[in-house]
């Protein structure tokens, strides 16, 4: 089988990036045996956040899950116990016990009493069931634990407090700290801290930070819903003297963001925090601090601070002890009464995702001195400066740099780091930051070891530029430290050949870098907006790498806010103003994220809440797309991004592809369609499901007679419209049978290059696959000429590019104004390497059945590992001597339909050997 190289000239993989992370995610030869005694239960989690104790939650029932890890051949569950030991924070607690027959291990419901406010559960599990063996029972799980956020608006004292001091609406401000000392008894108890803010915010009690989220409290339709996380600070608190604080940022409600120049204010021109702590005394009593007219108000050393923009921070403003002004005692500088605003209790809500942490770190590559008389000096850098350093990390994130500035430095230094992804002519490639200046800078304080990282911004780069440092910096001096929302990793891929495997990593790193309290399109450049299109491109793949479910839950919630106020599903969500894109106006793609996104979720969760939760989101969609595309059912009308920037486009025009729009608005049409007719039905709502099971074969129709011609081909003779054609389901299987030949026609024709934009991209290889084409889908993924999707891997991508040929292959950056090399869309074939190259597919809601039905193309081994919400499966196939061997691992609760050479196998739980020759 054919070997992939690096074409001469080619600067070839990126050096390896050493990452501090968690240990590697495990191969399909790693996992047990899922047969066997039967296990205790183990991945307890609550709702879709990740797996152990869950604080502050969104729900006063929440729902459980959890895995059993192995189990006896033939083995049956019928009955799940569990065990719930609950009481008021501080106080005594009781204990009960259910035993739910006829249980599921998913999406258990609460079956106790709803949870009340400052009320801890601690909750275990056992199974018990039939088997070959006869009945057994498992041993108890370890306990963990959840309670509520604040649920009820009446449950809300804090007011939001922020500066009082004259401000510039239209100018850049200086971010303030707040701050209240208050006394308390020394019979505490129990205290939970509950969080939020106008702007980001971190809390801190007695010098202490409460935690170590970043970000918070996200980004969401400000106007309607309004964030709070919630801590455990029992530890923290103190008998007698006690100060709570906070230091403020801008972030995205008033700061300056968006692109076209940007805008500030959009949520409001102030800047708060909320903050209210609940502490529970050994008599029962509680004790509420919370902001109000009481608090004090002050700057600190942060001078600036802007999400685009970086933080500028100067050391010498902060007291010899940096965290003095969170504690008691008398602080330094000056400190006002705060301004109080009204009170957002009726917008506050409970978060159901984590929240943004960091995620590891990444140590130095390579650093190296800007070479003179080439040297380019960063704007505010004198040119007798001597030293512009470099840094590469190795690896394309989002996150920040933090730094340890060696001993002796003297006061008044100033460090500054710009951020970049790619280097163009030995420099940093800035052109496609656009308006973002990812400029960050410290000035020293003259301390010994001074170490910083940036509070409140957050870069897309792979290479730092450093002007300032004293000397040259140490590899050891340095981290780029990696954030994104916490979320369980699920899913990795192998294969034979090193470059696909890259290709699947990149589309990971490029999710990580985008899942930032929302979807975002890009992490670096003055933009860093919710696109509804990239996530409708991406969700199976994302449902693959990461449990993103929370996340992407609560995004669907602002996305129907906003569909709601704009009558459409936006272009993006949150909706900022955006010129070109203002007003919001119904498109394909985008629009049809409301439905694509929903299902997916899941069918790879098996929860029928989120269908129940966006059913009117979906409908409405489905319905206007109706009422626009007429009794003809052909979508033919308004502005259409159709196949968005696919390789034919002219960089200053995305919109101009070879696939016409109107094809491509019609096939996503009769998929949307199709996809609420099967949505109705898992609801039971069958009036509904004949209506929109009809409505998607007329569309279908409809397709036929505007777009396909008598020998088999489409009006549009491309390889997004055949893709499209096939995926969408709106040909009978004859015309089906052809458009896969048809497509595979395109794909020699242009000799394994890709021609497919945000539309095509996705299914392009999927389709190919479904017809019986995998030489051309082998062609497709084992080209390294431009446009293909390892050109990138060979030019040393390390996440996925917005545009195929982002980077030219002279090195330079595409001259097109959006030019990003991180952008998660394209890398959306990710889950065609995982469902079909490694032939592992969800067949029925959640995995409850696995489709394993590999497809070699080209390779000679390939495998997925992917954490269900049963528990592992793997499939993993190498081909030698003619005989493919597939090896299947198939978690307890779940079975899987084999199929291999044309032979089809149900298989329970545990780990299955198949042979079959192979494919010639």
């Amino acid at each position: 089988m054919p070997k992939v190289t690096v074409p001469e000239g080619r600067p070839g993989l990126a050096p390896g990036a050493h990452l501090v992370e968690p240990a590697p995610f495990p191969t399909a030869a790693d996992l047990p045996d899922p047969r066997g005694p039967l296990g205790t239960p183990t991945r307890l989690r609550f709702e879709h956040l990740p797996p152990g104790d869950a604080l502050g939650i969104a729900t006063a029932t929440p729902r459980l899950s959890f895995d059993v890890p192995s189990a006896p051949a033939g083995w049956q569950l019928a009955s799940v116990t569990v065990e719930v030991t609950c009481g008021p924070i501080g106080g005594e607690a009781s204990t009960t016990t259910h035993t739910l027959p006829n249980a599921a291990t998913l999406h258990l419901p609460w079956p106790d009493e709803p949870l009340a406010l400052r009320e801890a559960a601690t909750v275990r599990v056992r199974v018990s069931g039939t088997s070959d063996e006869g009945e057994v029972t498992s041993p108890w799980s370890d306990p963990i634990s959840v309670e509520t956020g604040i649920l009820a608006a009446e449950d809300w004292q804090a007011l939001p407090v922020g500066p009082s001091w004259p401000e510039n609406p239209d100018a850049d401000r200086r971010p303030s700290r707040v701050r209240h000392a208050f006394d308390l008894p020394g019979d505490i108890t129990a205290a939970r801290l509950r969080v939020s803010a106008h702007g980001l915010i971190r809390p801190w009690l007695n010098g202490e930070r409460v935690d170590d989220d970043e970000l918070v409290p996200g980004w969401t339709v400000y106007g309607e819903r309004l964030l709070h996380r919630s801590y455990d600070v029992t530890d923290l608190l103190a008998a007698g003297a006690n100060v709570l604080a906070a230091e403020l940022a801008d972030g995205w409600y008033r700061g300056h963001i968006g692109f076209d120049g940007g805008y500030r204010n959009l949520y409001g021109a102030d800047q708060a925090a909320i903050l209210q702590l609940e502490v529970v005394h050994g008599d029962g009593s509680l004790t509420v601090v919370a902001t109000d007219d009481a608090w004090q108000v002050g700057g600190g050393p942060i001078l600036f601070t802007g999400l685009y923009e970086g933080e500028t921070y100067d050391a010498r403003l902060a007291d010899d002890d940096p965290t003095a002004w969170a504690r008691p005692g008398e602080p330094c500088g000056t400190w006002l009464p705060v301004a109080v605003h009204p009170s957002d209790a009726a917008r506050l809500e409970a978060p159901l995702d984590a929240p943004v942490q960091t995620q590891g770190e990444l140590t130095p590559v390579a650093i190296w001195l800007s070479p003179a008389p080439e040297r380019f000096l960063p704007p505010g850098i004198e040119a007798d400066d001597p030293d512009v350093w470099l840094v590469d990390f190795g690896q394309n994130i989002a996150g920040r740099l933090r730094f340890v500035l060696p001993d002796g430095t003297p006061a008044g230094t100033t460090i500054r780091i710009r951020h970049a992804e790619v280097l163009e002519n030995g420099r940093l490639g800035v052109r496609p930051l656009r308006g973002a200046a990812a400029t960050d800078t410290y000035t020293t304080r003259g301390d010994a070891g001074e170490e910083w990282e940036p509070a409140f911004t957050i870069h897309g780069f792979r290479y730092a530029e450093i002007t300032g440092w004293p000397g040259e910096p140490e590899p050891d001096a340095l981290r780029a430290v990696v954030l994104h929302t916490t979320m369980e990793r699920l899913g990795g891929f192998a294969s034979s050949e090193p470059l696909v495997d890259r290709l699947h990593e990149n589309s990971r790193w490029s999710m990580t870098g985008n899942f930032v309290a929302l979807p975002t399109d890009c992490p670096q450049r003055d933009e860093r907006l919710g696109w509804t299109g990239d996530v409708a491109a991406f969700a199976p793949t994302a449902a693959f790498h990461y449990d993103a479910t929370g996340l992407l839950a609560s995004w669907l919630v602002d996305l129907w806010l906003e569909q709601q106020a704009h009558g459409t599903v936006t272009w993006y969500v949150p909706v900022i103003p955006g010129g070109f894109w203002t007003p919001p106006r119904p498109a394909a793609v985008w629009g049809d994220a409301a439905t694509i996104t929903p299902w997916t979720l899941y069918e790879t969760t098996g929860d029928r809440r989120l269908l129940e939760d966006q059913w009117e989101s979906a409908r409405q969609w489905v319905d206007l797309v109706d009422s626009l595309a007429g009794e003809g059912h052909v979508w033919d009308s308004g502005m259409q991004l159709g196949d968005w920037l696919d390789p034919s486009a002219p960089p200053e025009n995305p919109m101009q592809a070879m696939t016409d729009p109107y094809l491509v608005a019609t096939a996503y049409f009769a998929q949307s369609a199709r996809i609420v007719a099967r949505w109705a039905a898992a609801l039971g709502k069958e009036a509904e499901a004949s209506r929109y099971g009809e409505l998607a074969d007329a569309i279908a129709a409809a397709f036929r007679d505007a777009y396909l011609q008598p020998d088999g081909r489409l009006s549009s003779d491309s390889q997004t419209a055949y893709a499209l054609a096939i995926v969408c389901d709106v040909l009978g299987e004859d015309d089906r049978v052809r458009a896969g030949e048809h497509l595979a026609r395109k794909v020699a024709e242009s000799e394994g290059r890709v021609a497919t934009g945000f539309a095509g991209t996705p299914v392009v290889c999927a389709a190919l696959t479904a017809t019986g084409q995998d030489a051309a889908a082998s062609a497709l993924l084992l080209e390294t000429g431009c446009p293909s999707w390892l050109y990138a891997v060979t030019m040393g991508a390390t996440t996925t590019w917005e545009r195929w040929d982002s980077m030219l292959p002279d090195g330079s950056i595409n001259p097109g104004e959006m030019t990003s090399f991180n952008h998660y869309a394209l890398g959306a074939v990710a889950a065609w390497l995982q469902r079909d190259v490694a032939g592992l597919a969800p067949a029925a809601p959640g995995y409850a059945e696995i489709l394993v039905a590999p497809h070699p193309v080209g390779l000679t081994h390939a495998e997925a590992v992917h954490v269900t919400p049963y528990g592992p499966a793997a499939s993993s196939w190498s081909v030698s001597d003619g005989v493919l061997t597939l090896d299947v691992v198939v978690p307890v609760g779940a079975t899987a339909r084999v199929v291999l050479g044309g032979e089809e196998t149900v298989v329970a739980h545990g780990r299955h050997t198949f042979t079959a020759p192979s494919p010639a």
